[in-house]
């Protein structure tokens, strides 16, 4: 298998080959997928939203809940308690196989020519098949050979293009885990291998949903402790299979099927057609446990009950979701929380965050602090962002609804002092003419507290508490909403600091 190896004096200067492509500020992205059905529709809501970041990689990996076995009848048994517990030994678990997503790139070739007509930037079908490649799946955390999706990984990581790496681990980490372990093979015995790890270790970005194998436990954390990890284990349950548990009775309208049908899975061409509900009559071929698509007006589950079209689950979308501006100004630090949920910095390890019962925003329907209202909160605008695109599958833009423009005239950083009242003039644009209304909020749990806020039409007046210390962040969150259909919102975060 060929093997990427750069030049050191490359490698160290990070000289580009790319030309334009450095001055390029959309960020790259690749994912590992494990393809569970939940993979399945994260993915065809993430090919909707391909316009907005560059993907580099499409690879198949395994997981404590999918791997395919060596074809040799060799079993093992789960190093995670839960699967370890519920299957015991096994030569193979559910693998859904490697054709899953060249498929569904067959359903986006044919709706791409109408996303086109919304977005430029929407890459071909043609291009993602390319970068579609088979990382570790033999086993749960396998990762001893070099497959080539790993090394796929460890040539994005070792190039010369100066842009972050962010990777996605919808399943396990296995297979980024290998595309590390072959960069500290190869390397490590140099003499500029620190300048090399220390170029990889800034680069690399991973998003894991939950520790899905043991192997950045036993790998990745350990040996490369300087890799930013956010650690989403608690927030995107919410988004996944138990959600009428977890979400606000509030925001589960836009998960029904009366929301879900009409205005995304049905009339909407193909590629649409091809997603995962309750009671739609599809199943996933490999998986037996997939039984939520079995026919029947109403599931009855122990998660609740369930009606055609019903959403099942979308676990890993807050990954790529990360991506994606909106204007919470997030990317770089995800203790500011967006759609992406709101994470803290570990007290163990700068480079890890995190969320958990000590990330928490007050959940209005029940006055109690939430740990799954970070993501939570966000439901509604990101479902009627998801309609809007699965629009722009099959409609003219003159028809669609586009996602208006916000602006504050005094910028996103403002120093303001203690008690002291400021005013922030709003504008807005929207490609589409359609009115767009303003809501001004102090996002209490992201800053140091919350702030007092009266809007006046497109001025938002905001008084800093009189109780203030020295160096207190103020976190203003400006919400544009236009009168289309789907209604789409976008935003400005105004941070506010005492000197």
């Amino acid at each position: 298998m060929q093997r990427f190896m750069l030049t050191g004096l490359a490698l160290i200067l990070g000289i580009s080959l790319f030309g334009q492509q450095m001055q390029k500020d959309t960020k790259r992205t690749i994912v590992t997928t494990d393809g569970e059905i939940d993979d399945v529709d994260t993915f065809i809501r993430f090919l909707l939203y391909t316009n907005e970041f560059d993907t580099e990689g499409l690879i198949y990996s395994s997981s404590m809940w999918h791997w395919k076995g060596d074809g040799k009848g060799t079993t093992i048994i789960s190093e995670m308690e839960m699967t370890k517990n519920i299957y015991g030994e096994r030569s193979e678990l559910r693998w859904p196989g490697t054709s899953w997503i060249q498929e569904l790139l067959s359903e986006y070739e044919k709706v791409h020519p109408n996303l086109l007509l919304h977005d430029k930037n929407y890459p071909s079908a043609a291009a993602l098949l390319e970068l579609v490649k088979v990382g570790n799946i033999d086993f749960e955390g396998e990762m001893d050979k070099r497959t080539e999706g790993s090394e796929w990984i460890a040539q994005k990581l070792l190039d010369n293009d100066p842009r972050e790496i962010f990777l996605q681990a919808w399943g396990g980490t296995n297979t980024i885990a290998r595309a590390l372990k072959s960069i500290e093979e190869d390397y490590s015995k140099r003499k500029d291998w620190k300048l090399i790890k220390d170029k990889v270790s800034k680069k690399a970005i991973i998003y894991t949903i939950m520790d899905q194998d043991a192997t950045f436990r036993k790998y990745i954390g350990p040996n490369w402790p300087e890799i930013r990890v956010f650690y989403n284990a608690n927030q995107f349950w919410c988004f996944a299979y138990p959600w009428k548990m977890i979400v606000p009775k509030s925001q589960q309208p836009y998960m029904e099927g009366s929301f879900m049908g009409p205005n995304i899975i049905n009339g909407h061409g193909p590629l649409l057609q091809k997603y995962y509900s309750y009671g739609d009559g599809q199943k996933q071929e490999g998986d037996p446990n997939h039984f939520e698509g079995d026919g029947s007006k109403i599931v009855n589950t122990e998660r609740g009950s369930f009606s055609k079209y019903d959403f099942i689950s979308e676990g890993d979308s807050p990954a790529f979701l990360h991506l994606v501006n909106v204007g919470l100004a997030n990317y770089e630090d995800p203790s500011r929380g967006g759609w992406s949920g709101r994470f803290r910095q570990s007290n163990e390890n700068p480079f890890r965050f995190e969320d958990g019962d000590s990330v928490t925003d007050l959940n209005p329907e029940t006055g109690e602090m939430d740990k799954s209202y970070p993501q939570t909160r966000w439901i509604k605008p990101m479902q009627l962002d998801f309609a809007a695109r699965a629009d722009w599958c099959v409609t003219s833009f003159d028809v669609a609804n586009h996602p208006p423009k916000v602006n504050v005239a005094q910028g996103n950083a403002i120093s303001a002092e203690v008690g002291e009242t400021i005013s922030l003039n709003l504008t807005s644009e929207d490609v589409d003419g359609d009115a767009v209304y303003f809501n001004v909020w102090s996002y209490a749990e992201a800053g140091d507290g919350p702030a007092s806020i009266e809007l006046k039409k497109d001025i938002a007046l905001v008084q800093i508490p009189k109780s203030a210390q020295s160096g207190n962040e103020y976190h203003i969150i400006v919400e544009a909403t236009d009168t289309g259909f789907p209604a789409l919102t976008r935003y400005q975060r105004v941070i506010i600091t005492v000197p």
